[in-house]
C-alpha cells in the first residue's frame, strides 16, 4: 500500500500539514496527492531546507518552516522571505498538555519586527492564560490543543483565542 493511501481522500478540507518527522522530503509527495495545501516542517530536520522548500512549492503547496525551542530565529531567516509560514514552537515538540514557554516570544516578535508581512504561529501550551502574550509579540496564527479539548466550553475559548489574535493584528496594523 502506498504511504499516502490512508489519507486520500480523507481530507475534506485544504489541510496543514505539520510534519514532526525525521526526513520531511519524503512526505513532500504523499502529503501534496492527499489534497494538503501547506506543509510545515522543522528546519532541523532537513539537511537542505532550500531544496525541501522548492520540492513543496513544486508540489503546489505553501511552506512553512517551524522552529523548536532550542534553535535560535536567526537560524530561520535566511528562509523567512522564501516561506509562507514560520512556526516558533513554544514547547518541545511531541505531546499535549506541556507548559507555555514565555521565553520564546522574543523569537516571535523579532520575526514580527524583521518580516511584518509574513505568518507567524506559535504552537504549545497555549490557551486563554497565554494567548495575549502570543499575540502582542506579534503571533497571528495559534496552535491550541489541551486548553480547547478540556475545556468546558470549547467554542468559547476558540472565540476569546481568534479575538485576541485579531485585535492584536489590528492594532499593529493601525501603528503603523
Amino acid at each position: 500500500m502506498p504511504p499516502d493511501a490512508g489519507l486520500r481522500g480523507r481530507l475534506s478540507a485544504p489541510g496543514y500539514m505539520h510534519m514532526m518527522v525525521s526526513r520531511p522530503e519524503q512526505w513532500v509527495k504523499p502529503m501534496a496527492v492527499a489534497g494538503a495545501n501547506q506543509y510545515t516542517f522543522h528546519l532541523e530536520a532537513t539537511e537542505n531546507p532550500g531544496a525541501l522548500i522548492k520540492d513543496i512549492r513544486e508540489n503546489g503547496m505553501k511552506v512553512g518552516l517551524a522552529i523548536k525551542p532550542g534553535t535560535t530565529v536567526e537560524y530561520l531567516a535566511p528562509w523567512a522571505n522564501q516561506i509562507d509560514m514560520a512556526l516558533v514552537m513554544t514547547v518541545e515538540p511531541g505531546f499535549g498538555g506541556q507548559k507555555f514557554m514565555d521565553d520564546m516570544m522574543p523569537k516571535v516578535h523579532w520575526l514580527r519586527t524583521q518580516f511584518p508581512s509574513l505568518d507567524i504561529e506559535v504552537d504549545g501550551g497555549v490557551g486563554p492564560d497565554t494567548i495575549h502574550k502570543c499575540a502582542e509579540a506579534g503571533a497571528n496564527m495559534i496552535v491550541s490543543g489541551s486548553a480547547i479539548m478540556r475545556s468546558e466550553d470549547p467554542r468559547s475559548v476558540i472565540n476569546l483565542l481568534r479575538n485576541v489574535c485579531s485585535e492584536a493584528a489590528q492594532k499593529r496594523s493601525l501603528d503603523r
